[in-house]
């Protein structure tokens, strides 16, 4: 059977809701025009709830890379003493990024598939002998699908050193509960691909006063990602120093609408309400899961099939179903499979998954598993409703 059809189910790139294309295509501002800065001003205060932010969020043309570049270079000069939660693939970017700009990386290294538990950073704070100047963490490690705990790795980080909080929330936000100042994180970034529901190319950067006094002082030298001068341009003009993503902006204003029409609480809760009824559907049809369900993401979902039938079965759901799943990355390539499950998804999204999945199961273990993960996901969605 021949599908033409494509359903994408990758951590990101995710799918995008037709109101988001067609704003995307209204025509095209002059990004130095009076409309812009009222589109800018407009989209940056809409998206302070969704990353718990006080201030404006700023937003860079830029991959989400970008964003951890960011980051860092606006914080740290050659020489300062940083620490890296390493929960997996996007943990050690990170790191490696920290090191390009000359810091001395302490790497928190967590075996892939685990969380960090405070302790753990506690204890690690107190073997270094030496003033850390920021602690850097990943809400979700898009790599395994773990969530990390924030909040209580904020606190630590507060009560353990005088450190920055610098938290990677590029495969979560838009999708999780988050509260900057509670949970004391001092520099949150995310990027659009993921759940807030854009295109790749646009990265966001939320700062608190504390952050933006360090970015004022820092020294490293840089040019397109200095934080500075997106300040003083938003500031001063509603602007941004150099040339924006004027379409991808026009495309994050409808974003917003469909988060507040939602309701952020709303959005939270459909996100659990998705990584239960495919866990649970996908435990029925015997396919074992790489996380446990404790720290389990709400916007990945990774799973570890026998190693001869990975390939198998992501090759398959395209080929057969037109069903676009990832792969594991590093040393979890060829292993683990990663189901995204974030942004514009909804619960009959899950159940179409679940089908093929079924479909392949069944013909694998010579079983009748029709309908069994499909029920077992259903029952959750109407305890849910």
């Amino acid at each position: 059977m021949l599908f033409k059809q494509q359903y994408l189910f990758t951590p990101g790139p995710t799918p995008i809701s037709d109101r988001v294309t067609h704003a995307m295509n209204r025509p095209m501002l002059a990004h130095r025009s009076k409309e812009f800065s009222n589109l800018l001003e407009d989209v940056s205060n809409r998206l302070k709830p969704i990353f718990g932010s006080r201030d404006p969020v700023l937003l860079v043309a830029g991959s989400g890379t970008s964003a951890l570049e960011a980051a860092a270079c606006n914080i740290m000069e050659d020489g300062d003493h940083v620490v890296v939660i390493i929960t997996g693939a996007f943990g050690e970017r990170f790191a490696s990024i920290c090191q390009a700009f000359g810091a001395i990386v302490h790497r928190l290294h967590i075996e892939w598939g685990k969380a960090c538990g405070p302790d753990q950073l506690q204890d690690f704070l107190k073997s270094i002998k030496c003033p850390v100047k920021a602690v850097f963490a990943t809400y979700c490690e898009t790599s395994t699908g773990v969530i990390n705990p924030i909040k209580e790795l904020g606190q630590i980080t507060k009560d353990s050193s005088n450190a920055l909080f610098v938290v990677d929330g590029v495969s979560c936000i838009g999708a999780v509960r988050v509260d900057m100042e509670a949970w004391q994180i001092d520099v949150l970034v995310s990027g659009s691909q993921k759940a807030l529901m854009l295109p790749p190319g646009l990265a966001f950067i939320a700062l608190n006063e504390k952050a933006k006094e360090t970015i004022k002082n820092c020294q490293t030298k840089r040019f397109y990602l200095d934080l500075n001068r997106y300040l003083a341009s938003y500031h001063k003009e509603s602007s941004t120093p150099f040339t924006p993503a004027v379409s991808l902006i026009s495309g994050a204003q409808e974003v917003c609408s469909l988060i507040e029409e939602e309701g952020m609480e709303n959005v939270v809760s459909r996100h659990e309400l998705l990584k239960n009824m495919l866990r649970l559907g996908l435990k029925e049809i015997k396919i074992p899961l790489f996380v446990s369900d404790e720290i389990a993401s709400p916007t990945v979902t990774s799973i570890k099939p026998a190693e001869e039938a990975v390939k198998l079965m992501k090759q398959t759901l395209q080929d057969r179903f037109g069903i676009i799943i990832a792969g594991g990355q590093k040393h979890l390539k060829g292993k683990i499979l990663r189901i995204g499950h974030m942004g514009y998804c909804t619960p009959f999204d899950i159940l179409k998954v679940l089908t093929g999945l079924e479909i392949i199961q069944s013909e694998q273990w010579n079983e009748n598993l029709f309908g069994k993960a499909t029920a077992k996901a259903e029952e959750v969605w109407r305890n849910y409703v």
